[in-house]
């Protein structure tokens, strides 16, 4: 008398449909990701740990002879609080990126840091990854 099942389960599994699902999230998460960069002049930043990049920011650079720039423009240092006023809106929602070269002086940093504190503006400190 023969007892056994007709019915046999395969042991084996079926990766395929699981890498259909990794690609798919491979490829969202590249869509996805945005690549930022920030539109200012090539300062020698210094070392820190962090991420820096905003999509609604203004970046206020400061080189080494004590040049302001914001996106690429120069402005003097008298006309640097309106300058960044006009460029953050009134509704004020977009981020200042501040930019010191490593060699800057820090009176010109505090300078631009007060003003962000005067003006209750969103700041952030861009240094260069480890």
């Amino acid at each position: 008398m023969n007892l056994k099942g007709r019915n046999k389960v395969d042991p084996s599994f079926n990766m395929s449909s699981m890498t259909d699902i990794v690609f798919l999230l491979l490829i969202f998460f590249m869509l996805t990701s945005t690549l930022v960069t920030v539109s200012a002049i090539d300062v020698l930043l210094p070392k820190g740990g962090g991420k820096t990049e905003n999509s609604t920011a203004i970046a206020v650079s400061i080189t080494e002879d004590s040049a302001f720039y914001i996106d690429k423009t120069k402005i003097s240092a008298i006309d640097l609080e309106q300058a960044i006023l006009t460029k953050v809106g009134p509704d004020k929602k977009k981020t200042v990126v501040i930019r010191g070269d490593q060699n800057v002086a820090y009176k010109n940093v505090m300078k631009v840091i007060d003003i962000a504190n005067r003006n209750k503006l969103k700041m952030i400190l861009a240094v260069k990854a480890k």
